[in-house]
């Protein structure tokens, strides 16, 4: 009787010890579970709030009449911007590209054809981004960071697709609209951006337009008067 009670005691201990072994093996894994950084893959709207600079993106797949002239404003005020450009218009005007450029102004990504990212797969997308970012390299000779989607669209696999390419993918905080038709008056888009939505870390979407071309010493003037510093996307966020 007494070996049979110890033989039971000990198969008590043992499966005593496998049960606290494995509670603490399933404590230790989700410790690190909880404190593991998952990669986030959400788009960025504003940059760092705990300075006052701004950041103006210029979004392009057209414009080649007046990209020239919104450099020569952006040169005689002395600021540098974010321009987002399609690898369809990079291997159409590759001249333009590399004045952005050589003029310090930062360059990302804005997909090959223009399409709209959600209602391609994630491959599509994928693509598309990594043609434009091999024609942008090959025009810079510079790496491509930056991945403003087509249209704003940020659906999963446009962001998964920015992602698996290194990319971080930039959305705005203020929209001049200037996109819109008809045109918005020149007030419009220097409000749009100046009122409310000034603040640190705002990043601000533009285009190539005419109107964009006449309000943009405007908005650079007013935002340098309330305080603000323009940067690059990259060191504003």
């Amino acid at each position: 009787m007494k070996v049979i009670f110890l033989r039971k005691r000990n198969i008590f201990l043992i499966l005593g010890g496998i049960i606290v072994l494995f509670v603490l093996v399933l404590i230790i894994n989700l410790l690190n579970f909880s404190t593991t950084p998952t990669m986030q893959i959400e788009p960025i709207y504003q940059g760092n709030t705990d300075k006052p600079w701004v950041a103006l993106t210029i979004n392009v797949d057209w414009g080649e009449d007046i990209i020239p002239d919104m450099l020569a404003v952006l040169d005689a005020k002395r600021v540098n911007a974010t321009f987002f450009i399609t690898g369809r218009f990079a291997a159409k005007f590759p001249e333009i590209v590399k004045e952005i450029s050589e003029k310090n102004h930062e360059i990302g990504n804005h997909g090959y054809s223009h399409p709209h990212p959600d209602k391609l797969s994630v491959e599509k997308n994928l693509e598309e981004i990594k043609k434009t970012d091999d024609i942008l390299k090959e025009i810079t000779q510079k790496d491509i960071s930056l991945f403003a989607p087509p249209y704003g669209e940020r659906g999963t696999n446009c962001l998964k697709a920015a992602q698996k390419a290194g990319y971080k993918t930039i959305l705005w905080t203020a929209d001049t609209i200037d996109w819109q038709e008809p045109p918005p008056s020149v007030n419009t888009l220097v409000n749009r951006v100046t009122g409310k939505k000034l603040t640190n870390g705002t990043i601000i979407l533009m285009h190539p337009k005419p109107h964009t071309l006449e309000a943009l010493p405007v908005i650079i003037d007013v935002i340098i008067k309330k305080g603000y510093k323009i940067q690059k996307v990259s060191e504003v966020i």
